[in-house]
Parts: structure tokens; C-alpha cells; sequence
């Protein structure tokens, strides 16, 4: 038992599923119940717990990015359906607005590092700013970076705002590459500045994009059921990004 997936869609629930059989993500356990019925004690005993959890994108990412399956992450990408041009924009009145449900099992159980995705439009970054505030009250610090599939030699756009939050409460992480002390404003600026280095040197991989889609696409027949569950996910080429890219600011690497 290495990995929780938290997914209440039926359809993504069996997609995981194949995946993990088929070792396309990490091994683990598939919860379909709603994030807001999740109790703290239920993820005792996982070393990843993916959130939101889709079709494995995240997973997938971390393993591109050479983030071993038993080690320690959370990642959640939270619905963007509130925030997002092609809903109802209800914000934080919108039943999908799950982020308190995700603070709520972060500030229970405290994971070490955590990954999350959001729309990068004004509302996003609205929804962000609460997302840091949040986590810096409970002591992590937090970083983001804008970025888009292009970034990474895709045919499209889809910009995302990828966000990072490490505990630095206690001895978990022992330094802070290049800066000392972490403290909660210079690690997200340590962040950024790695983002900024990387991008400028020109570093950021081109990809095959119909070949790396196929990866996903094994043993699902239907077209309509492909395109609903890529139309949620992330790019994991990109998420992978920026996991090193936040991995080497910090100094674990």
C-alpha cells in the first residue's frame, strides 16, 4: 500500500484503476467517496495521497519528475468549475468550492510537501491568495509559478497556475538550497527566482504530445470517455517541471 487516489467520478475512478494495474502510476488504493466525507484517519498509513485525483496525472508527473512511489507527497488539484470562464463562476459559493475539505485533512494530518493546479484567470489567483494565506497560517510556506502546456513543446496552451507548499515546522526538511533558514517569504521567492533560471536557460524538455497521450489512453474504448478525462487533467509533462524545478530550490535534490 503505497498511494490513496481520492476520486468521486465513477468513469476516473475505473480509469485509476487500469492504471495502477497496468503500473502506469503508483500502486495504491482508489477512494470514490467525496472529499468532504474523507476523514484524517482514513489516509493514515499512505505515502501519497492524490486528491481530486482525476486520471493519475499527478502521479504520473512525479514519477517523470523522479519522485520514488513511496515517497512522502500530497497533491491536489482542486475543481476549477467555480472559478473557471466556462462555468457559472460561483467562486466560493459553488458546492464544488472543495478547498476547505482539503485545508481540513492538510492541517489534520500535516504532509510534508504539497502539489496543487488551479486556473491561472484573476479568479484563480483570487482563490489562490486564500489557499497561501491559509497554509502560511498553519505554518508551510508556498510558492506558484504561471504556466502552460507551450512551456513544454505542446500544440497548446492550457495555462495553469502549479502551486507548492512544504511544512517547515520542525526538522522535516533540513535546508534550504542556497538561502539558509527557511523562512515562509524567502522560500517562495527561492521558488520563483528556480522557475525564472530554468525557463530563462532554455531547459524546458519538447515532447511528443500523441505519444505520451496514448500512455493514458490504453484500454479506454470509448472517445467520448477519453476526452472527459483528459478535459480535467493537468499536463503532467509540465507538472513534472515544475516538481524539479521546486525540488532543486529547495535543496533536496
Amino acid at each position: 500500500m503505497v498511494a490513496y487516489y481520492n476520486e468521486n467520478d465513477p468513469f476516473a475512478a475505473a480509469w485509476l484503476r487500469e492504471l495502477i494495474a497496468s503500473n502506469l502510476i503508483a500502486p495504491g488504493d482508489v477512494d470514490k467517496r467525496s472529499i468532504t466525507d474523507v476523514r484524517a484517519d482514513d489516509l493514515s498509513g499512505y505515502d501519497q495521497c492524490h486528491f481530486f485525483a482525476g486520471i493519475g496525472g499527478w502521479s504520473y508527473a512525479l514519477r517523470l519528475a523522479g519522485w520514488p512511489d513511496d515517497r512522502a507527497v500530497w497533491t491536489g488539484s482542486c475543481p476549477c468549475q467555480p472559478l473557471s470562464s466556462a462555468g457559472l463562476r460561483k467562486g466560493h459559493a459553488d458546492e464544488r468550492h472543495l478547498w476547505p475539505a482539503f485545508y481540513r485533512l492538510i492541517a489534520e494530518r500535516r504532509p510534508a510537501t504539497v502539489f496543487g493546479e488551479q486556473v491561472a484567470s484573476k479568479d484563480g489567483r483570487e482563490w489562490f491568495s486564500g489557499v497561501r494565506a491559509d497554509l502560511e497560517d498553519v505554518g508551510y510556506a508556498v510558492g506558484a509559478a504561471d504556466l502552460c502546456a507551450a512551456g513544454v513543446g505542446a500544440a497548446h496552451v492550457r495555462q495553469r497556475l502549479y502551486w507548492f507548499a512544504a511544512d517547515f515546522d520542525g526538522t522535516r526538511l533540513s535546508r534550504w538550497h542556497e538561502h539558509g533558514e527557511p523562512t515562509q517569504e524567502t522560500s517562495g521567492k527561492a521558488i520563483w527566482r528556480e522557475f525564472k533560471r530554468v525557463h530563462a536557460a532554455g531547459a524546458w524538455p519538447s515532447w511528443d504530445a500523441e505519444s505520451d497521450v496514448r500512455v493514458f489512453m490504453d484500454g479506454i474504448p470509448a472517445r467520448v470517455g477519453r476526452v472527459r478525462g483528459f478535459g480535467n487533467a493537468i499536463v503532467p509533462q509540465v507538472a513534472a517541471q515544475f516538481i524539479a524545478a521546486a525540488e532543486e530550490a529547495r535543496g533536496l535534490i
